[in-house]
C-alpha cells in the first residue's frame, strides 16, 4: 500500500496509518514574538525579515488530546533523523493537514530551521515562507503570506506533526509504535499537546516536567502560575 493511500487513525483507534498531531499555538504574545506585536502596536507595515518565530514542535511520554503517547525512544529517533532535514533547508511544513504522507509544495508555508530538547518537549523555530510582495504591500499570494498575516493580526495559529506509523493499546493506553515517522510539521488551527504554546525559553519552564523533579525549586513554580496568569487575563 502507498503511503498516500493511508488513512488517518483518529483519536480511540489502533492501526497503522497516518498519525496527526496539533502540538502547539504561534502567539504573539509569548517571548521573542512579542516584539512582533510591539510593532504593529506602534502602526505602520513592519514584517520582521526573516520571519522566524519560537514554537513548540512534540513532547514524548505525554498522553495528547488525541490521547497517544510517543515513547521517548522513539520520538528522539525520529528527530534526529530529522535534523538532517532541517541543516539542508527541507523542514518544510504545510499550511493545514493534507490527508496524505506526501508534501504539496504547492502547499509550503515555512520551514524548520533549529528545534531542541528542552527536557520532554522538542523546540524550535519555524521561517515563514514570506514573499516580497508581502513584505512590501501586505499582499498575500502564498501559504507562508496567510500564516504571516495571520500572527500579524493577532490571531493564534497552531503547530502540529504529522508523520506515518502504527497505534496500538497497551493497559488502557495508546502508544505510537516504533515503525512510526516524522514526516512534517505543519501549520493549523489547534493543539493537542496540553498546555503547549510557542514562546522563548523563559516561558518553555511550563513543558519541563517539574511535579515529580523539581519541587524543590520555587522560581520555576512561580514562572508556571505568572504563565497561567497570562493564559487567563
Amino acid at each position: 500500500m502507498k503511503k498516500a493511500e493511508l488513512e488517518i487513525i483518529k483519536e480511540g483507534k489502533t492501526g497503522h496509518g497516518i498519525l496527526i498531531e496539533n502540538d502547539g499555538y504561534i502567539s504573539l504574545d509569548f517571548g521573542n514574538n512579542k516584539q512582533l506585536k510591539e510593532d504593529i502596536n506602534n502602526g505602520g507595515w513592519n514584517v520582521p525579515n526573516p520571519f522566524i518565530v519560537d514554537c513548540i514542535l512534540q513532547k514524548f511520554d505525554t498522553k495528547n488530546a488525541n490521547g497517544r503517547i510517543y515513547p521517548e525512544h522513539v520520538l528522539k529517533r525520529e528527530v534526529e533523523k530529522y535534523q538532517k532535514m532541517v541543516a539542508e533547508k527541507m523542514a518544510l511544513g504545510e499550511l493545514n493537514h493534507p490527508a496524505e504522507s506526501t508534501i504539496d509544495l504547492g502547499r509550503i508555508s515555512h520551514n524548520i530551521v533549529e528545534m531542541h530538547w528542552e527536557g520532554k518537549t522538542l523546540v524550535g523555530k519555524i521561517e515563514l515562507n514570506v514573499t516580497e510582495g508581502f513584505r512590501k504591500y501586505g499582499i498575500v499570494s502564498t501559504c507562508g503570506d496567510h500564516a504571516a498575516q495571520l500572527l500579524l493580526m493577532g490571531f493564534r495559529i497552531g503547530v502540529s506533526s504529522r508523520g506515518v506509523g502504527s497505534v496500538e493499546q497497551r493497559l488502557g493506553q495508546y502508544y505510537v509504535g516504533d515503525d512510526f515517522e516524522l514526516i512534517s510539521v505543519d501549520i493549523v488551527s489547534s493543539p493537542s499537546t496540553p498546555g503547549a504554546y510557542i514562546g522563548s525559553p523563559e516561558y518553555l519552564q511550563q513543558f519541563v516536567e517539574n511535579n515529580e523533579t523539581n519541587n524543590s525549586k520555587p522560581s520555576l513554580n512561580e514562572k508556571i502560575l505568572k504563565i497561567k496568569e497570562v493564559l487567563s487575563s
